[in-house]
């Protein structure tokens, strides 16, 4: 009987914790994924018991990335105005 007491809990836990990420309210994203980034054990401690440093490491992975070449005046267009433009959100 206690062993389905323990069931239940994890369920009502997992639940939980699905409808708070499906609100926002916690992250519960895979943040290994992208290219470096702050991946380890403690990530999702972290988030809930240090929520400032984990934004500051957010920020820094951020901060660090490589952005994309600014174009020249000279470069002209490359092939910008040729074709269909599409935006992807």
């Amino acid at each position: 009987m206690t062993g389905f007491w323990l069931v239940g809990l994890a369920a009502v836990l997992v639940v939980v914790g699905a409808v708070l990420h499906r609100a926002g309210v916690i992250d519960l994203s895979d943040k290994t994924r992208r290219s470096g980034g702050y991946s380890g054990a403690l990530g999702a401690a972290d988030e809930v018991f240090a929520p400032s440093k984990y934004e500051a490491q957010v920020e820094l992975d951020r901060q660090s990335a490589l952005p994309a070449p600014a174009p020249l005046a000279g470069d002209g267009d490359k092939g910008v105005y040729a074709g269909r433009l599409t935006i992807r959100l």
